[in-house]
């Protein structure tokens, strides 16, 4: 999927921001969970600012950019986020907390990207499918809410930016059943119904 969006992950009760399609994180989110965590330790504040000017943050950053291009996109005022390579918020999150560093390995490991990317794709089939087997074109967007709000309450997803891996992977299935049976179903309604339905048992 070419759309770039911006994916939740949680850590100590705060959302940390991830961009789908670069995988850049936020360095600002990290930081500001990471001072949660640095607070209940007793352990002083984090400050981006001062570990972005040490010299061997700088260094990092430099040599990354050599292999991965630009890795660092820095915020242009305080309501922005400071986006970094997956790389560069590993090495951040060391610098925090130990702890941290650990969370984040997690994520570069789990496959929400994944399907993030992948059930956005096969959104994009599903509704191609459901135009060509409409009966009535003129009903075909009320069709694809209808679908889309069906496939949300099948995924028991109330923000799709806010879904696990299991609940992605599961849309994509069902996006992908509707497809398919859009070819053999002559309805609409039927083919989501059974798309769902077995995506769900299986």
């Amino acid at each position: 999927m070419k759309t770039e969006v911006i994916m939740k992950r949680e850590l100590f009760g705060r959302e940390i921001s991830q961009q789908s399609k670069s995988e850049f994180f936020s360095g600002t989110d990290l930081v500001r969970a990471g001072n949660i965590w640095r607070v209940g330790e007793e352990k002083p504040l984090f400050m981006l600012k001062t570990w972005l000017a040490k010299k061997s943050t700088k260094e990092f950053i430099d040599e990354l950019e050599k292999e991965y291009g630009k890795v660092i996109i820095k915020a242009k005022n305080q309501t922005s986020h400071t986006w970094m390579h997956p790389f560069l918020i590993i090495d951040l999150a060391l610098a925090i907390d130990a702890k941290l560093k650990i969370e984040v390995y997690k994520w570069l490991y789990d496959e929400l990207l994944k399907y993030r990317n992948s059930s956005g794709d096969s959104y994009k089939k599903m509704t191609g499918a459901l135009y060509i087997n409409s009966n009535n074109k003129r009903f075909y967007t009320n069709e694809v809410k209808t679908a889309a709000r069906e496939v949300k309450k099948a995924c028991g997803v109330d923000d799709w930016q806010k879904a696990n891996a299991q609940q992605l992977e599961l849309r994509d299935k069902i996006h992908n059943n509707i497809s398919l049976l859009c070819d053999v179903l002559k309805n609409n309604d039927d083919a989501v119904r059974i798309g769902i339905k077995k995506a769900v048992t299986v």
